[in-house]
This record gives C-alpha cells, structure tokens and sequence, in this order.
C-alpha cells in the first residue's frame, strides 16, 4: 500500500470507531485523541482493525507510533508496502 492508500485505510478505521466525528478538518500533524473523542479502547480498536484486516502486528510498546495521521502514515508505510489495497 501507498502512503496516501494508508491514510485513507486509517480515515476509513477512525469514520467507524467515530462516526460522529467531522474527519474533514482532522490535522495530521496533532494526536487523535487530541481532536477525536476517543478513549483508549477507541485507539485500541484502531490497532485492532489494522491487525484484523491487513494483519499487521504492532507491538503494545510502538503503539504511541499510531498518535497522529502523520506518524501513524510514516509507522505502517514499510509494514504494509507489500500489502494489496481492499
């Protein structure tokens, strides 16, 4: 997958876990949870959408990795560059 392919995976994850959320206006470059209201089982279910669709593992430790659009991008680019879009 692309770049710009994980990015619109991780938007598509975020509009289910919050779909009352406005994800128009979301800045990359700030945390999430900073802009969503999402609690910490909301980020888990992130962590557990990629797994379960792509499966890809992310160890607990690298989760703060997945904070922002930007570093979560930069974090899943090289573990799913082998992966076919869905």
């Amino acid at each position: 997958m692309t770049p710009d392919e994980i990015r619109e995976t991780v938007l598509d994850i975020l509009s289910d876990i919050a779909p009352d959320e406005d994800l128009s206006g979301l800045d990359p470059d700030r945390p999430f949870r900073d802009q969503l209201d999402m609690d910490s089982m909301d980020f888990l279910d992130i962590v557990m959408e990629l797994r379960k669709r792509y499966r890809v593992q992310i160890p607990e430790e690298e989760y703060p990795a997945l904070a922002s659009m930007t570093s979560t991008v930069e974090y899943l680019t090289p573990r799913m560059k082998d992966i076919p879009k869905k």
